[in-house]
């Protein structure tokens, strides 16, 4: 099956849809990997950006450098202490819900973190001004994720605005473009476009609530989505679970 072409969210603002420096918001992920290839198919030259935002284990950021490397791109880890107020099972001491049915995933969850993706590109912005970067990708999906209210396109669209209102480089004539090219596909569909493009998910990370040794639960909410799409997709799964998962 032909995979679907990632979303056209270039703006008619006269410049290029593709090439120049891009930021790329690489959390380690299966989304943030596929997002980095479809920049890198784009033309444009990738500065990666991580968080070490206080999360509940170093995997994913372990993940991201690996996906990073793979690629030959630069990666930042940016110091975000977002567990400092807590309020999220994925920085602070929650339980990590498991074993939901899809049907209740549009809810916002507890592992929902404040403000994260807000957070997250408004440094990005900081650092796209500073190197000169007018393009920032961030791997969001509203299908599988749309519980979360900075997954989606409204979200997005705000904080394009936003960043053209708040920064010298886009009052002054030189805008900046946030891509969200995931934003509207399935996770099969991500997965397919992500293979057609070459990426290697063995590297990526995506489980919640891991076995000290990285080992995926197989049973959180982004272990489920995972491996469904893995399934639907048609494509082997390539993810390490841990035992209690291998089982389950």
């Amino acid at each position: 099956m032909t995979p679907p072409e990632p979303r056209d969210d270039a703006r008619n603002d006269g410049r290029p849809a593709e090439g120049g420096v891009a930021i790329v918001l690489l959390s380690g992920g299966l989304d943030s990997a596929t997002t980095l290839a479809v920049a890198r198919a784009r033309g444009h030259a990738c500065r990666c950006l991580a968080f070490d935002y206080a999360q509940r284990h170093r995997h994913e950021l372990a993940a991201a450098r690996r996906v990073a490397a793979a690629v030959g791109c630069p990666l930042t880890v940016f110091p975000l202490d977002l567990g400092a107020f807590g309020g999220s099972a994925l920085t602070a001491d929650l339980a990590v819900p498991k074993d939901r049915s899809e049907g209740v995933m549009t809810d916002i969850p507890v592992t929902y973190v404040p403000a994260r993706n807000l957070a997250f590109l408004a440094i990005a912005l900081g650092l796209g001004e500073v190197v000169g970067a007018r393009d920032l990708y961030v791997g969001v999906n509203a299908l599988d994720y749309s519980g979360y209210p900075d997954c989606r396109p409204a979200f997005v669209e705000s904080f394009e605005r936003t960043a053209n209102l708040a920064t010298k480089a886009g009052v002054t004539g030189d805008p900046f473009r946030v891509h969200a090219p995931l934003i509207d596909l399935t996770k099969a569909e991500i997965i397919r476009l992500g293979v057609d493009l070459g990426v290697d998910y063995a590297l990526t990370h995506s489980c919640y609530d891991p076995a000290p040794d990285g080992g995926a639960c197989g049973r959180c909410d982004s272990c489920v989505i995972r491996r469904r799409g893995f399934e639907e997709a048609g494509v082997a799964d390539p993810t390490r679970y841990a035992p209690r998962a291998e089982q389950a």
